[in-house]
Protein backbone atom coordinates (compact mmCIF):
# COMPACT_ATOMS: atom_id res chain seq x y z
CA UNK A 1 0.00 0.00 0.00
CA UNK A 2 1.49 3.30 -1.05
CA UNK A 3 2.91 5.24 2.22
CA UNK A 4 0.50 8.44 1.36
CA UNK A 5 -2.27 6.25 1.45
CA UNK A 6 -1.62 5.43 5.79
CA UNK A 7 -2.27 9.15 5.67
CA UNK A 8 -5.65 9.36 4.61
CA UNK A 9 -6.26 6.30 6.56
CA UNK A 10 -5.53 7.85 9.89
CA UNK A 11 -7.25 11.07 9.17
CA UNK A 12 -10.31 9.38 8.53
CA UNK A 13 -9.90 6.65 11.51
CA UNK A 14 -9.32 9.24 13.57
CA UNK A 15 -12.15 11.56 12.90
CA UNK A 16 -14.47 8.45 13.17
CA UNK A 17 -12.90 7.60 16.19
CA UNK A 18 -13.89 10.92 17.90
CA UNK A 19 -17.60 11.52 16.28
CA UNK A 20 -18.30 8.22 17.91
CA UNK A 21 -16.61 8.29 21.58
CA UNK A 22 -17.75 12.18 22.00
CA UNK A 23 -20.90 11.18 22.84
CA UNK A 24 -20.30 8.48 24.94
CA UNK A 25 -17.54 10.52 27.18
CA UNK A 26 -19.95 13.63 27.25
CA UNK A 27 -22.69 11.20 29.13
CA UNK A 28 -19.58 9.13 31.30
CA UNK A 29 -18.77 13.22 32.57
CA UNK A 30 -22.26 13.51 33.14
CA UNK A 31 -23.24 11.00 35.36
CA UNK A 32 -19.78 11.12 37.21
CA UNK A 33 -20.27 14.84 37.54
CA UNK A 34 -17.22 16.31 35.93
CA UNK A 35 -18.27 19.75 34.69
CA UNK A 36 -16.49 22.71 34.29
CA UNK A 37 -19.04 25.39 36.13
CA UNK A 38 -19.32 29.03 34.75
CA UNK A 39 -17.81 31.59 36.70
CA UNK A 40 -16.82 35.50 36.32
CA UNK A 41 -13.79 34.83 33.66
CA UNK A 42 -15.66 32.05 31.73
CA UNK A 43 -18.21 33.08 28.83
CA UNK A 44 -20.11 29.49 28.89
CA UNK A 45 -23.59 30.05 31.31
CA UNK A 46 -24.24 26.44 31.85
CA UNK A 47 -21.79 23.47 33.25
CA UNK A 48 -20.49 21.98 30.61
CA UNK A 49 -18.52 18.55 30.71
CA UNK A 50 -14.50 19.35 30.00
CA UNK A 51 -13.32 15.32 29.45
CA UNK A 52 -13.58 15.67 25.72
CA UNK A 53 -9.82 15.64 25.34
CA UNK A 54 -10.44 11.60 26.11
CA UNK A 55 -11.84 11.53 22.99
CA UNK A 56 -9.33 13.42 21.01
CA UNK A 57 -6.74 11.67 22.56
CA UNK A 58 -8.53 7.87 21.73
CA UNK A 59 -8.97 8.92 18.23
CA UNK A 60 -5.49 10.05 17.69
CA UNK A 61 -3.59 6.91 19.25
CA UNK A 62 -6.18 4.51 17.57
CA UNK A 63 -5.39 5.75 14.19
CA UNK A 64 -1.82 5.63 15.07
CA UNK A 65 -1.99 2.00 16.64
CA UNK A 66 -4.35 0.94 13.55
CA UNK A 67 -1.84 2.17 10.78
CA UNK A 68 0.98 0.52 13.05
CA UNK A 69 -0.58 -2.98 12.96
CA UNK A 70 -1.18 -2.35 9.07
CA UNK A 71 2.54 -1.88 8.28
CA UNK A 72 2.12 1.91 7.57
CA UNK A 73 5.37 2.09 9.95
CA UNK A 74 7.42 -0.66 8.28
CA UNK A 75 8.38 2.12 5.46
CA UNK A 76 9.59 4.67 7.71
CA UNK A 77 13.75 4.73 8.10
CA UNK A 78 14.20 3.36 12.20
CA UNK A 79 15.41 7.28 13.33
CA UNK A 80 11.75 8.13 12.29
CA UNK A 81 9.78 5.78 14.08
CA UNK A 82 12.31 6.47 17.21
CA UNK A 83 11.15 9.91 16.72
CA UNK A 84 7.54 9.11 16.36
CA UNK A 85 7.65 6.59 19.51
CA UNK A 86 9.07 9.36 20.95
CA UNK A 87 5.88 11.79 20.53
CA UNK A 88 3.63 9.53 21.18
CA UNK A 89 5.10 8.63 24.58
CA UNK A 90 5.22 12.09 25.54
CA UNK A 91 1.40 13.07 24.10
CA UNK A 92 0.71 10.13 26.74
CA UNK A 93 2.44 12.14 29.95
CA UNK A 94 0.73 15.30 28.77
CA UNK A 95 -2.38 13.79 28.60
CA UNK A 96 -2.55 11.87 31.53
CA UNK A 97 -1.55 15.33 33.43
CA UNK A 98 -4.56 17.28 31.91
CA UNK A 99 -6.71 14.51 32.68
CA UNK A 100 -5.62 14.21 36.15
CA UNK A 101 -6.11 18.04 36.90
CA UNK A 102 -9.80 17.58 35.25
CA UNK A 103 -10.42 15.35 37.53
CA UNK A 104 -8.69 16.45 40.89
CA UNK A 105 -7.48 20.13 40.07
CA UNK A 106 -3.95 19.74 40.07
CA UNK A 107 -2.23 23.41 41.16
CA UNK A 108 -0.01 24.78 38.41
CA UNK A 109 3.16 24.16 40.15
CA UNK A 110 2.39 20.18 39.90
CA UNK A 111 1.55 20.90 36.55
CA UNK A 112 4.55 22.70 35.25
CA UNK A 113 6.64 20.27 37.34
CA UNK A 114 5.16 16.71 35.68
CA UNK A 115 5.28 18.55 32.26
CA UNK A 116 8.77 19.40 32.32
CA UNK A 117 9.96 16.00 33.39
CA UNK A 118 7.71 14.16 30.60
CA UNK A 119 9.30 17.09 28.13
CA UNK A 120 12.96 16.19 29.74
CA UNK A 121 12.12 12.59 28.69
CA UNK A 122 11.21 12.54 25.41
CA UNK A 123 14.34 14.83 24.92
CA UNK A 124 16.29 11.64 25.98
CA UNK A 125 14.29 9.60 23.53
CA UNK A 126 15.16 11.90 20.57
CA UNK A 127 12.37 14.86 19.88
CA UNK A 128 14.88 17.28 20.56
CA UNK A 129 15.84 20.70 18.97
CA UNK A 130 19.17 20.99 18.01
CA UNK A 131 19.61 24.30 15.87
CA UNK A 132 17.86 27.78 15.90
CA UNK A 133 17.56 29.88 13.47
CA UNK A 134 19.42 33.72 13.86
CA UNK A 135 18.74 36.75 11.85
CA UNK A 136 21.58 36.98 9.59
CA UNK A 137 23.75 35.17 10.98
CA UNK A 138 22.05 31.82 9.69
CA UNK A 139 21.84 28.58 12.03
CA UNK A 140 23.79 27.98 15.41
CA UNK A 141 23.78 24.62 17.09
CA UNK A 142 22.43 25.16 20.59
CA UNK A 143 24.88 22.26 22.19
CA UNK A 144 23.99 22.00 26.11
CA UNK A 145 20.93 24.51 25.51
CA UNK A 146 18.99 21.82 23.19
CA UNK A 147 17.59 20.40 26.58
CA UNK A 148 16.16 23.50 28.20
CA UNK A 149 14.94 24.82 24.66
CA UNK A 150 13.51 21.80 23.66
CA UNK A 151 11.60 21.60 27.39
CA UNK A 152 10.39 25.37 26.75
CA UNK A 153 9.02 24.64 23.38
CA UNK A 154 7.25 21.27 24.11
CA UNK A 155 5.58 22.80 27.52
CA UNK A 156 5.23 25.79 26.58
CA UNK A 157 3.61 25.01 23.48
CA UNK A 158 0.79 22.64 25.51
CA UNK A 159 0.29 25.19 27.80
CA UNK A 160 -0.38 28.08 24.73
CA UNK A 161 -2.88 25.32 23.30
CA UNK A 162 -4.22 24.89 26.73
CA UNK A 163 -4.76 28.92 27.48
CA UNK A 164 -6.71 29.66 23.93
CA UNK A 165 -9.21 27.52 24.85
CA UNK A 166 -11.66 29.88 26.17
CA UNK A 167 -14.37 29.84 23.83
CA UNK A 168 -16.17 27.23 21.82
CA UNK A 169 -14.24 25.51 19.33
CA UNK A 170 -11.74 27.91 19.47
CA UNK A 171 -8.57 25.34 20.74
CA UNK A 172 -9.73 22.36 18.33
CA UNK A 173 -10.42 24.59 15.54
CA UNK A 174 -7.02 26.52 15.64
CA UNK A 175 -5.00 22.91 16.39
CA UNK A 176 -6.90 21.38 13.76
CA UNK A 177 -5.78 24.05 11.09
CA UNK A 178 -2.55 23.91 12.79
CA UNK A 179 -1.86 20.42 12.23
CA UNK A 180 -3.54 20.33 8.89
CA UNK A 181 -0.65 22.84 7.82
CA UNK A 182 2.02 20.58 9.50
CA UNK A 183 0.84 17.87 7.71
CA UNK A 184 1.14 19.28 4.48
CA UNK A 185 4.68 20.64 5.18
CA UNK A 186 5.93 17.87 6.45
CA UNK A 187 4.69 15.54 3.64
CA UNK A 188 6.19 17.76 1.23
CA UNK A 189 9.69 17.61 3.48
CA UNK A 190 9.21 13.61 2.96
CA UNK A 191 8.87 13.63 6.99
CA UNK A 192 6.60 10.80 6.59
CA UNK A 193 6.62 9.93 10.86
CA UNK A 194 5.57 13.59 11.29
CA UNK A 195 2.80 13.56 8.51
CA UNK A 196 1.60 11.09 10.36
CA UNK A 197 1.00 12.11 13.68
CA UNK A 198 -0.33 15.14 12.26
CA UNK A 199 -2.89 13.96 9.80
CA UNK A 200 -4.10 11.89 13.16
CA UNK A 201 -4.62 14.76 15.02
CA UNK A 202 -5.88 17.04 12.08
CA UNK A 203 -8.61 14.27 11.90
CA UNK A 204 -9.47 14.11 16.20
CA UNK A 205 -9.46 18.02 16.17
CA UNK A 206 -11.10 18.25 13.19
CA UNK A 207 -13.50 15.89 14.42
CA UNK A 208 -14.33 16.93 18.01
CA UNK A 209 -15.70 20.44 16.25
CA UNK A 210 -18.95 18.25 15.34
CA UNK A 211 -19.13 18.62 19.36
CA UNK A 212 -17.27 21.77 20.04
CA UNK A 213 -18.40 24.84 18.02
CA UNK A 214 -20.78 26.80 18.86
CA UNK A 215 -22.77 26.55 20.50
CA UNK A 216 -20.45 23.71 22.71
CA UNK A 217 -21.76 20.45 23.77
CA UNK A 218 -18.93 19.47 25.38
CA UNK A 219 -15.18 21.15 26.31
CA UNK A 220 -11.91 19.43 25.98
CA UNK A 221 -10.29 19.92 29.12
CA UNK A 222 -7.11 20.47 29.82
CA UNK A 223 -6.43 17.09 28.86
CA UNK A 224 -7.21 17.44 25.22
CA UNK A 225 -5.65 20.73 25.24
CA UNK A 226 -2.41 19.53 26.65
CA UNK A 227 -2.57 16.53 24.77
CA UNK A 228 -2.76 18.72 21.18
CA UNK A 229 -0.11 21.38 21.85
CA UNK A 230 2.43 19.09 23.08
CA UNK A 231 1.85 16.81 20.14
CA UNK A 232 1.85 19.38 17.56
CA UNK A 233 4.88 20.77 18.93
CA UNK A 234 6.29 17.12 18.74
CA UNK A 235 5.59 17.40 15.26
CA UNK A 236 7.31 20.34 14.41
CA UNK A 237 10.55 19.22 16.64
CA UNK A 238 10.70 15.87 14.51
CA UNK A 239 9.51 17.10 11.28
CA UNK A 240 11.01 20.37 10.65
CA UNK A 241 13.30 21.57 13.27
CA UNK A 242 15.23 18.43 12.40
CA UNK A 243 16.37 20.08 9.31
CA UNK A 244 19.37 22.29 9.07
CA UNK A 245 17.48 24.65 6.56
CA UNK A 246 16.88 28.30 7.78
CA UNK A 247 13.11 28.08 6.67
CA UNK A 248 12.65 24.83 7.96
CA UNK A 249 13.90 25.69 11.86
CA UNK A 250 11.31 28.67 11.03
CA UNK A 251 8.06 26.69 10.07
CA UNK A 252 6.81 25.31 13.31
CA UNK A 253 6.88 29.08 14.84
CA UNK A 254 5.37 30.44 11.88
CA UNK A 255 2.51 27.66 11.83
CA UNK A 256 1.72 28.43 15.67
CA UNK A 257 2.52 32.00 16.21
CA UNK A 258 -0.94 32.63 17.06
CA UNK A 259 -0.89 30.37 20.28
CA UNK A 260 2.37 31.36 20.98
CA UNK A 261 1.94 35.55 20.59
CA UNK A 262 -1.52 35.26 22.32
CA UNK A 263 0.41 33.50 25.78
CA UNK A 264 3.55 36.05 25.25
CA UNK A 265 1.13 39.05 25.36
CA UNK A 266 -0.92 38.21 28.46
CA UNK A 267 2.33 36.76 30.41
CA UNK A 268 3.46 40.27 29.51
CA UNK A 269 0.39 41.49 30.19
CA UNK A 270 -0.01 40.32 33.62
CA UNK A 271 3.97 40.57 34.69
CA UNK A 272 3.67 44.30 34.14
CA UNK A 273 0.27 44.91 36.23
CA UNK A 274 2.04 43.13 38.70
CA UNK A 275 0.11 39.56 38.88
CA UNK A 276 1.40 35.90 38.67
CA UNK A 277 1.74 34.57 34.58
CA UNK A 278 -0.35 31.74 36.26
CA UNK A 279 -2.96 33.65 37.41
CA UNK A 280 -6.29 33.30 34.85
CA UNK A 281 -7.87 36.43 33.55
CA UNK A 282 -9.19 38.30 30.39
CA UNK A 283 -6.55 39.95 28.74
CA UNK A 284 -6.19 36.98 25.88
CA UNK A 285 -6.90 37.89 22.19
CA UNK A 286 -10.06 36.44 22.51
CA UNK A 287 -11.40 38.16 25.58
CA UNK A 288 -10.64 41.76 24.10
CA UNK A 289 -12.66 40.57 20.81
CA UNK A 290 -15.44 39.79 22.89
CA UNK A 291 -15.37 42.74 25.18
CA UNK A 292 -15.30 45.11 21.71
CA UNK A 293 -18.48 43.39 21.19
CA UNK A 294 -17.99 40.88 18.69
CA UNK A 295 -19.86 37.50 18.92
CA UNK A 296 -18.36 34.30 20.01
CA UNK A 297 -18.52 32.51 16.50
CA UNK A 298 -17.22 36.02 14.43
CA UNK A 299 -14.47 35.83 17.24
CA UNK A 300 -13.51 32.77 16.66
CA UNK A 301 -13.53 33.01 12.77
CA UNK A 302 -11.25 35.55 13.21
CA UNK A 303 -8.79 33.80 15.68
CA UNK A 304 -8.94 30.33 12.44
CA UNK A 305 -8.38 32.90 9.94
CA UNK A 306 -5.47 34.26 11.32
CA UNK A 307 -4.29 30.87 12.31
CA UNK A 308 -4.80 29.47 8.42
CA UNK A 309 -3.41 33.25 7.23
CA UNK A 310 0.14 32.31 9.26
CA UNK A 311 -0.26 28.87 7.86
CA UNK A 312 -0.13 29.94 4.61
CA UNK A 313 2.95 32.24 5.04
CA UNK A 314 4.12 28.82 5.89
CA UNK A 315 3.24 26.70 3.00
CA UNK A 316 5.08 29.81 0.98
CA UNK A 317 7.66 29.65 2.79
CA UNK A 318 8.50 26.08 2.61
CA UNK A 319 8.32 26.32 -1.39
CA UNK A 320 5.47 24.14 -2.03
CA UNK A 321 4.40 24.48 -5.57
CA UNK A 322 1.46 26.89 -5.34
CA UNK A 323 1.94 28.08 -1.68
CA UNK A 324 2.29 31.64 -2.71
CA UNK A 325 -1.35 31.35 -4.07
CA UNK A 326 -3.05 29.52 -0.96
CA UNK A 327 -0.88 32.78 1.24
CA UNK A 328 -3.01 34.91 -1.02
CA UNK A 329 -6.07 32.75 -0.90
CA UNK A 330 -5.83 33.09 2.98
CA UNK A 331 -5.12 36.74 3.21
CA UNK A 332 -7.99 37.80 1.16
CA UNK A 333 -10.24 35.22 3.75
CA UNK A 334 -8.61 37.72 6.96
CA UNK A 335 -8.99 40.21 5.21
CA UNK A 336 -12.51 39.73 4.56
CA UNK A 337 -13.17 38.95 8.25
CA UNK A 338 -11.10 41.56 9.55
CA UNK A 339 -13.71 43.73 8.05
CA UNK A 340 -16.08 41.68 9.14
CA UNK A 341 -14.32 42.69 12.72
CA UNK A 342 -14.54 46.56 12.22
CA UNK A 343 -18.17 46.73 11.11
CA UNK A 344 -19.24 44.99 14.32
CA UNK A 345 -16.80 46.52 16.09
CA UNK A 346 -18.33 50.47 14.68
CA UNK A 347 -21.74 49.23 15.09
CA UNK A 348 -20.95 48.12 18.87
CA UNK A 349 -19.46 52.12 19.63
Amino acid sequence: MPLHLYHLIAFLISAIVVLWSTPVVKTIGLKSGHVDRPNERKVHEQPMVRLGGVSIFIGTISALVIVYFLGGFNDLPLQEQGSLWGVLLGGIGFFLIGLADDLFNLSPIWRLLMQIAVSSSVWFIGVRIEFLSVPFNGLIHLGVLSLPITVIWLTGMANAINWIDGLDGLAAGVSGIAAVVMFIVTLFMDQSAAALIAASLAGGALGFLRYNFNPAQIFMGDGGAYFMGFTLAGVGTIGLVKSTAVTAVLLPYLILAVPILDMSAVIISRLSNGKSPFLADKSHLHHRLLDAGISQRLTVLFIYALTLWVGSLALAFSGLPSGAAYAMGATMLLAYISWQVWRKTKATR
